[in-house]
């Protein structure tokens, strides 16, 4: 039985073609990967299904009463909320459900025999939907499962405006768990979990009984959890069964047998043409000639792909520093408290070092600290005097309504158009997406500039916090080679340890720093 179905749904952006002609259908258990390349669509096909966009063309239709249950990349939490009342509002439809009984209660006592017997009716439905939701087990629901992401070592009282951005994750992956509706729609959700949690959504997947849609660039996660793939690339979308190594068997094989084709196709045609051309202007011949003509003229014409742009990174170094990078002595890192013991850390010139280790614990908090951007609780700092770091930031505030250009521009306004042009196409973003507002790029996009306005500047510390974070395969092996190639410093937070594991000189675990119980 069809879910979901999506017949004929085209949509763009000005004039970017986003979707053209998409049929998708979900069935009943079906785990679906959803994939392509950074800025093809995929997010603004779940804001279709989910109805935040409205199509420009074709039809989306649920089955009747489904519950669905969508993670976004760019969910937003209330501030002044704690964590333990935003996983409260997963229950919101039970507590309305409670409150429509008591107001039967109260009716009771001035209705017919009649009427009373169709309230106790419904009274007894709402009780049953309560008990078997554990309604009246809420806190310790929430309690378990909270625990089980990681939430009841931060505290379920604290303030979400404070929370790290992996940590607003836990806390919106939690909620949704707690709704436990019948289709999860899951846009990024290992973007800023770390590798504990991201096994345990692994495994939470795995076990799932209903259907999921789900978008990652995780090629790992993906395999293990999905059994469908849906790909979209230049507005096509198309179905293959199998999870994600199946997938690319069959779209290279696909993609080979659509390139034969086309070569005997355009071989067929020249001949056509050449018989033509030769012979449409005698007499004796030009009866065939026009028959040729017709066959050319009926034919359908086989469109080679079009070949994405690839990202091509390269840093620039600057002039080399001295043999300490950084030094911290009784080091304590923190905000209003502690978050670690006294550290003794130092950092060397060409050391290549990835910090890892459970969220909330310090690794963006030891980044900024390093760079001089937070004080240290406790300590000191020692700098090189040569030191010229260039920093990607973890989160982005996404607001931004300049163009992908005024971005570059504003930070080095000295460029001519055609130096950001190519140093913008040098990252993989086409045209149309270099003259697109900021706030209406992708995850992936948007990520490419920031990194392309890291490769315009001379550096000899890479400080990367996250840098993986919503980019698609082909971009993370050219991020990787280009951090291979970088002869300076660099200092990388990442949960991905099929990215760093190969080329780093030095993993610290800040699990063994924190104060906290891990």
């Amino acid at each position: 039985m069809s879910i979901l179905t999506v017949e004929n749904v085209s949509h763009g952006f000005g004039a970017r073609k986003i979707l053209e002609d998409a049929s998708f259908r979900l069935l009943k258990g079906e785990h679906v990967g959803l994939v392509g390349a950074n800025g093809e669509g995929k997010s603004t096909f779940l804001n279709i299904i989910t109805g935040k966009l409205m199509p420009d063309q074709g039809k989306v239709a649920w089955c009747n009463r489904i519950t669905t249950g969508y993670l976004d990349q760019y969910t937003a939490l209330s501030k002044g909320k704690s964590i333990r009342e935003v996983l409260q509002e997963a229950f919101g439809p039970m507590f309305q459900l409670e409150q429509e009984m008591y107001a039967l209660y109260e009716k009771m006592g001035s209705v017919s025999d009649k009427e009373m017997a169709v309230m106790m009716e419904d009274v007894g439905e709402i009780q049953s939907i309560l008990e078997y939701n554990g309604f009246y087990m809420i806190d310790a629901k929430i309690e378990e499962v909270a625990n089980g992401l990681g939430l009841g070592e931060i505290g379920l009282e604290r303030d979400v405006a404070d929370l790290s951005g992996g940590q607003r994750a836990k806390v919106l992956l939690t909620k949704l768990l707690l709704e436990n509706p019948m289709i999860l729609i899951l846009d990024e959700p290992t973007n800023f979990l770390d590798e504990n949690h991201i096994y345990w959504l692994k495994h939470y997947l795995q076990t799932y009984e209903n259907a999921f849609i789900l978008v990652s660039h995780d090629i790992s996660f993906l395999n293990d959890v999905v059994n469908v793939v849906y790909h979209v690339e230049n507005a096509i979308l198309t179905r293959f069964t199998g999870n994600y190594d199946e997938f690319q068997k069959m779209y290279q094989l696909k993609k080979l047998q659509v390139e034969q084709a086309y070569e005997r196709q355009q071989k067929e045609i020249d001949k056509l043409e050449d018989f033509i051309a030769r012979n449409k202007a005698r007499v004796a011949t030009s009866n065939m000639a026009k028959s040729r003509q017709k066959k050319l003229d009926k034919m359908d014409i086989i469109e080679k792909s079009r070949e994405k742009a690839k990202p091509v990174f390269k840093f620039r170094d600057a002039r080399a520093t001295g043999r300490l990078v950084f030094q911290g002595h009784d080091l304590v890192l923190g905000y209003d408290e502690p978050l670690t013991n006294p550290l003794n850390i130092a950092l060397e010139r060409g050391q290549k070092v990835a910090v890892k280790g459970v969220n909330g614990l310090g690794k963006s908090t030891l980044l900024k600290t390093m760079l001089g951007l937070l004080k240290p609780v406790t300590g000191k700092i020692a700098l090189d005097d040569y030191l010229h770091p260039g920093y990607f930031e973890q989160e982005d505030t996404r607001t931004k309504r300049h163009t992908a250009m005024d971005e570059i521009w504003e930070e080095y306004p000295g460029l001519s158009n055609w130096e950001v042009r190519s140093a913008l196409a040098r990252c993989g973003l086409t045209t149309e997406i270099i003259e697109s507002q900021m706030m209406v790029l992708s995850g992936g996009e948007n990520a490419k500039v920031r990194l392309c306005k890291l490769m315009l500047k001379d550096v000899n510390w890479l400080v990367l916090d996250e840098p993986t974070n919503h980019l698609d395969v082909e971009a993370k092996e050219s991020l990787k080679q280009a951090l291979i190639a970088f002869k300076g410093t660099v200092i990388l937070v990442s949960h991905e340890p099929e990215f760093y594991q190969d080329w780093v000189t030095d993993i610290w675990n800040v699990e063994g720093w924190t104060t906290k119980v891990v």
